[in-house]
C-alpha cells in the first residue's frame, strides 16, 4: 500500500514525473522526422528508466545499504563520491538503457512506417474514362 515515505510510493512518483518529461522531450523534438525524432526520446527514456543496484555504507563498520534506483543517479552519485565502481556500474546501465531505448525506437518507426505500396499497371488512355468535371452553383 502506498503511504508516505514508503518506497513504491518514491518510484510511483518518479516514474510519473519521468513520463512527462518524455512528453515535454518529444515535443520539444517536433521539429525533427519521425525516426530520429522516437529514436531520441526513447534513448532518453531508457536512461531515466534503467535501474541499477547500488551499496552505501552505513554508520557502523561494515555494514551496507543496498537498493535499487535510476542508473543514471547511480553514476551521478557515484561520480561525486569519487566511486569508480558505482559510477561504472550505473554508466554501465545506462548505456545499456539507452541502447535499448533506441531500438525500442526504431521498432516503433519500423512498425508505424509507410508500406511501400506497388503502382497498379497503367492502362491505355483510350480505356480510361475522362473525368466528369462538377460545377458548383453560383447565384446571381
Amino acid at each position: 500500500m502506498l503511504f508516505a515515505d514508503s518506497m513504491s510510493l518514491l518510484w510511483f512518483s518518479y516514474y510519473g514525473l519521468s513520463l512527462l518529461v518524455l512528453l515535454a522531450v518529444y515535443f520539444a523534438l517536433s521539429f525533427l522526422p519521425r525516426l530520429p525524432r522516437l529514436v531520441m526520446t526513447w534513448c532518453v527514456a531508457g536512461a531515466m528508466w534503467m535501474p541499477a543496484n547500488y551499496r552505501l555504507p552505513l554508520v557502523d563498520e561494515g555494514e551496507f545499504y543496498t537498493g535499487w534506483a535510476p542508473s543514471a543517479m547511480v553514476a551521478a552519485v557515484g561520480f561525486f563520491e569519487h566511486s569508480a565502481s558505482a559510477m561504472r556500474n550505473g554508466l554501465l546501465w545506462a548505456v545499456f538503457g539507452v541502447a535499448l531505448g533506441a531500438g525500442i525506437g526504431i521498432a516503433l518507426w519500423w512498425r508505424r512506417r509507410p508500406s511501400a505500396v506497388e503502382p497498379a499497371p497503367r492502362r491505355q488512355a483510350e480505356e480510361e474514362p475522362q473525368p466528369t468535371r462538377r460545377r458548383e452553383p453560383v447565384i446571381r
